[in-house]
Formats: C-alpha cells, sequence, structure tokens
C-alpha cells in the first residue's frame, strides 16, 4: 500500500514533536486491545507494507498452523499518547490497524472488518450509520494488599455534588480523551456509588467504536495514575445499579443529505426508515443479546429493578423498554431524532456490538417489518400474567440461553461471519460451563446447613 503525503506528514510531525515510539493496536474477538510497539522510524514501512505478527496467540484468530498475519495502520486514527507526550523521555503515539492475511486479505476475525462489513453494506443502500455509546463504569480503590476489589472510591449518587470524590479524576478523564480527538459533551458522577458517566460526540460508527475502545483503556490509565481502578464489568456489585453502554442510532441518507429517522409528521418523530430499523433491532435482540451483553455477570445487570432493560419493547419515557426515542432539546431540529438501545454494556467488544445492531436494524430496513405500539407503562411493575397477556418477550436470563438464541439467528451469524460466530460461541460456551459448574459462597450459605 503506497504511503499518502498526509501519512507522510504525519509521521514527519511527530518526529518533530518527539514522538519515539508507536503503539499498532487492534483488538481480539472479545475486545481485548491488543498492541505491539514499533520505533517512530519503523512505522513508514508498517504503513507501506504491514507489520507482521502472530496471529495464533490471540484470541479468536488462528490457528498455529496459519498463524502468520500483518497489521495494516489506519492512519486517520494517529495519536499521541497524552500521558506519554513527545516531550517525555518515552514519547509514544498510537494508530488503529486493520488486520490482513499473508495473502493480502482483509481477515475474517478481525473485529473491525465486521464493523467495516455492516457500514458498508448500510452505504450500499444509501445510508451512513452514526453511533453514539453512553458507557457507564466504576473507579474502585484497591484493598490493602493492592488487591483489586469492588470497594467504591466514594458513596455519591446521581450528579450528587458534594460526596462525589471523582471530579477532578473525571476532568483528568476528558483532558485525555480529547487528546485523543474524541469530543466529549458531558462527565457526571452516575446513580451507584463510585459510578460514572462520560459522554461523547455522535459520529459514524467506525469512528465511534474506534473511540470507544479508546476510552476503555485512556480511562483505565487515568485511573491508574490516580491510585484507583476503573472497570467496566457490568454487575460488579450486588443490589445496586449495574453499568450499561447504551446505545443512540440513527440512518443519515446520502443521497437527500439528511437524517432519515426523522418525520416531523410523526408524533414520536420517526420516519418508517427508522420505524423498520428498530423492529429490525426487536426482532433481533434476543439473537444479538449474547454479543451486547457478552458474560455472564452481564445477565446480573439485566435484570427488572435498576433501570435496566429485559422487555422486548420501544418508547420514549419507558427506561424499563429496550429502545427509547430520546426528546429532541427545544429549539433543536428534529434531525436530532434517533433511536437509544439500552441493552447492551461496555464489557462488549464495540465493534462486534455496533455490527450485530447495524445488521438487526438493516434487516428490519429491508424487509420493511412493522414496529409495534410504544408501551410507556413501566413493565417492572406489571405482574408476569398482564406482561404474557401482552405478548411482551423478554431477553434471554442467562449467557446459556443467549447464546442458544444466537445459534438460531442467521442474519447475526451472517454478520459477525463464520470465522468470528465460531470462535465467540467457542470462547463464551467454555465461558458458561465454567461458571455454572461453580459452587458460589450465595449456595453454601444458603443451602448447607438446611439440607
Amino acid at each position: 500500500m503506497a504511503q499518502s503525503k498526509e501519512s507522510s506528514a504525519k509521521i514527519e510531525a511527530a518526529k518533530e514533536q518527539g514522538i519515539r515510539f508507536i503503539q499498532l493496536q487492534f483488538t481480539d474477538i472479545i475486545g481485548h486491545v491488543k498492541a505491539v510497539t514499533i520505533p517512530i522510524h519503523q512505522l513508514e514501512s508498517s504503513v507501506e507494507h504491514g507489520t507482521w505478527f502472530d496471529g495464533s496467540s490471540i484470541e479468536g484468530f488462528t490457528r498455529i498452523a496459519e498463524s502468520d498475519q500483518y497489521l495494516m495502520p489506519d492512519m486517520d486514527t494517529f495519536s499521541e499518547i497524552p500521558w506519554q507526550p513527545g516531550s517525555g523521555p518515552r514519547g509514544t503515539a498510537r494508530v488503529i490497524c486493520d488486520v490482513f492475511t499473508p495473502r493480502g486479505e482483509p481477515f475474517a476475525g478481525d473485529p473491525r472488518r465486521v464493523l467495516r462489513r455492516q457500514v458498508e453494506r448500510a452505504k450500499g443502500l444509501g445510508y451512513v450509520v452514526n453511533t453514539g455509546p453512553e458507557l457507564e463504569f466504576f473507579l474502585f480503590r484497591r484493598g490493602e494488599d493492592g488487591a483489586i476489589e469492588p470497594l467504591p472510591h466514594d458513596q455519591a449518587g446521581y450528579f450528587d455534588f458534594s460526596t462525589d470524590l471523582a471530579q477532578e479524576i473525571r476532568q483528568d478523564m476528558v483532558d485525555a480523551l480529547e487528546a485523543f480527538g474524541i469530543r466529549v459533551e458531558a462527565a457526571h458522577h452516575e446513580v451507584a456509588q463510585g459510578q460514572h458517566e462520560i459522554d461523547f460526540e455522535y459520529s459514524d460508527a467506525l469512528r465511534t467504536a474506534d473511540n470507544a475502545i479508546t476510552f476503555k483503556f485512556a480511562l483505565k490509565a487515568i485511573a491508574q495514575q490516580h491510585g484507583l481502578y476503573a472497570t467496566f464489568m457490568p454487575k460488579p456489585i450486588h443490589g445496586i445499579n449495574g453499568s450499561g453502554m447504551h446505545t443512540h442510532q440513527s440512518l443519515w441518507s446520502i443521497s437527500e443529505q439528511r437524517n432519515a429517522f426523522a418525520d416531523g409528521a410523526n408524533p414520536y418523530g420517526l420516519s418508517d426508515v427508522a420505524r423498520s430499523y428498530m423492529a429490525g433491532i426487536l426482532a433481533h435482540a434476543r439473537g444479538m443479546i449474547a454479543v451486547l451483553a457478552p458474560l455472564v455477570n452481564s445477565y446480573k445487570r439485566l435484570v427488572p429493578g435498576y433501570e435496566a432493560p429485559t422487555y422486548l419493547t420501544w418508547g420514549r419515557t419507558n427506561r424499563s423498554a429496550l429502545i427509547r426515542v430520546p426528546m429532541v432539546s427545544p429549539g433543536k431540529s428534529i434531525e436530532g431524532t434517533r433511536a437509544e438501545v439500552r441493552c447492551p454494556d461496555p464489557s462488549s467488544n464495540t465493534y462486534l456490538a455496533f455490527a450485530a445492531m447495524i445488521a438487526a436494524g438493516l434487516d428490519g430496513v429491508e424487509k420493511g417489518l412493522q414496529l409495534a405500539d410504544p408501551v410507556e407503562e413501566s413493565l417492572f411493575e406489571m405482574d408476569a400474567a398482564t406482561i404474557a397477556a401482552k405478548g411482551i418477550r423478554e431477553l434471554p436470563g442467562t449467557l446459556g440461553e443467549a447464546l442458544d438464541e444466537l445459534e438460531a439467528d442467521s442474519v447475526i451469524r451472517e454478520a459477525l461471519g463464520d470465522h468470528v460466530f465460531s470462535h465467540y460461541v467457542v470462547a463464551k460456551r467454555a465461558e458458561w460451563d465454567e461458571y455454572r459448574s461453580q459452587v458460589s459462597d450465595w449456595e453454601v450459605d444458603r443451602y448447607l446447613d438446611q439440607f
């Protein structure tokens, strides 16, 4: 691949700024950031010819017999790492990479490629997919021995001020994110003790997924500088709210240059395209939840009573619904119309989660699926008989059940591709099997002296 003038200019500017090392980053199928570090004088060669690595050691990539792969830097993602600046002794930048096979083909197991396929599919239909995730996280103190424990950093609640001990930490996090080019909209304390949220600007799906991956590793680094631990585990503490990744979504019409979700004649401001997209999300919610909520622990969050959606419904004011249609701010055009999907959590691989949701939504658009009527009353306050009488379905209650649904959903399977689907299911089945064979403290406390 020929090196562009823009890439050459970025490399020369980085050298002048004192950058000495480059982290070539990508993710495995689980969503963990992987990286190989090269000296900056090797970056030109990497941009032109790629950097080879052994894929057999990466979760869900290749077998030993077919291990060779190479990384191609996407120089649009090039950025100085703010806590390792060029002005310091080990100035370091990062660049997110795409993974290729020795034959020069995009690697089917690269999560970023999985998302690219859905972005290209949407473009073929005449749309740009825009997304905006809200990633919640906890800040924990370490135990006396330095071990990671679920010990909230403060006792504050939603938007609290006087008891919020993390204002300066969040400000450092915002500074780090903006140094990466991520434009932050707001930062605040969340509902649970030690829980926080930082929101960044809506953008196209691939850029937003890159930003979400950057968000997670940046926040962990800043928390560590403050002697804390940032975790995106969905439900680290029993009895209080868990962390979600509510994801706002809309389609932008390329030909009409407008938000294809917006229709001022509809009471909710939703066009037919938006309604079909949402119908697709609801139709495939059970099939894709194993990707959007990928841990055994995820299903401890997806229970009634903690503002986490478990019912396959939609509405505007109903936070127990799986999809919410936010109000457009007064004075703003309905061009801000979007759908907020509330079931994903931040432990998911953002590339795969976005790909699954886009595939589900586009399936609804292509098939012209009809959206059911909204449900605005709280389903948490209804009994099971009433919910059943309304024909309202629920999300799976365990990771094991979610994997059964994933295997049965051909649309989501196709979106992931055979390679990612098969490796993902094997990894998650192993996680589920290991969990269900454990004997927990709860079981011992509950049963040992009774039977």
